[in-house]
């Protein structure tokens, strides 16, 4: 060995996924659209953070996950009777800590898939919540409340059964 190399050591494997995804997004938004109308217990649930979450995880590379963020944030926002730009803020920066943190720890287990979602939704409404109280100057909204946590906690339930299925719209490596 030339005295000028330097010997890092082996690089840790990090599996790097590619989906069939493209409709999936789309899906999410309108059912989270319609749930609402039909199903008043469906409030709780945040099916386009949920696929934000899993595909940030899943690709664990910053700049998809937060062009991802963003688009199914703002798709959402044009979907729904928020201002224009709240979800895509506050998806933007899921997107991209999610894809920072795949790509640093495992995320194929449940467990850990629980506690990420649990605590990815209270981040992604603490960014709502201080972005609309912020730049609207919305007062009303709370940080944290009995409701959230329990919005919180259903939904990682939800993902727990979710991001295995949409494991199978993996291209095959």
């Amino acid at each position: 060995m030339d005295s000028t190399e330097v010997y890092i050591g082996p690089e840790p494997h990090i599996e790097v996924h590619k989906y069939y995804a493209g409709v999936v997004p789309i899906v999410v938004l309108l059912l989270q659209a319609f749930f609402p109308v039909y199903i008043r217990s469906a409030n709780y649930l945040e099916l386009p953070l949920l696929v934000t979450l899993y595909f940030a995880l899943s690709k664990r590379n910053p700049s998809s996950g937060l062009l991802l963020g963003m688009v199914i944030g703002l798709l959402q926002d044009s979907l729904s009777r928020s201002p224009l730009g709240l979800y895509g803020i506050a998806k933007t920066l899921v997107g991209y800590l999610g894809s920072s943190i795949g790509s640093r720890i495992d995320v194929e287990h449940p467990i850990a898939r629980f506690i990420l979602t649990t605590g990815f939704y209270l981040f992604h409404h603490a960014v709502f919540t201080l972005t609309s109280r912020a730049l609207l100057s919305q007062r009303n909204e709370r940080y944290i409340t009995v409701p959230i946590i329990v919005a919180s906690l259903v939904n990682a339930l939800i993902a727990i059964g979710l991001f295995p299925l949409l494991d199978r719209f993996r291209k095959p490596s």
